[in-house]
């Protein structure tokens, strides 16, 4: 997988995943990452074509995007996208405030 992202931007997005959308990230493994088992998620790494989490402590899950992207404000938008599928596809409601 590639990334047009800096490692500092990749380090960045995943704190800010690990730190304030752990549950977020968890819905998304479960939704759209197939894993509906899942108990826990942590980002692991971003790159242009997915975001990779690493679930119930050791094995990595890849979500494409659905798209390539090319820059970091797109990632965002991606997440959000990615967590309401995720919502939808588990059939509860997804919060406004993202």
């Amino acid at each position: 997988m590639s990334t047009p992202f800096s490692a500092d931007a990749v380090e960045a997005i995943k704190r800010h995943m690990n730190d304030d959308h752990a549950d977020d990230s968890l819905i998304i493994v479960r939704g759209m990452g197939g894993r509906p088992e899942a108990t826990q998620a942590v980002t692991s790494d971003v790159t242009a074509e997915a975001i990779v989490f690493t679930i119930d402590g050791g094995e990595e899950v890849s979500v494409p995007w659905g798209e390539t992207l090319t820059e970091r404000p797109q990632v965002r938008k991606a997440v959000v996208t990615l967590y309401r599928q995720s919502c939808d596809k588990l059939g509860i409601a997804w919060r406004e405030e993202h």
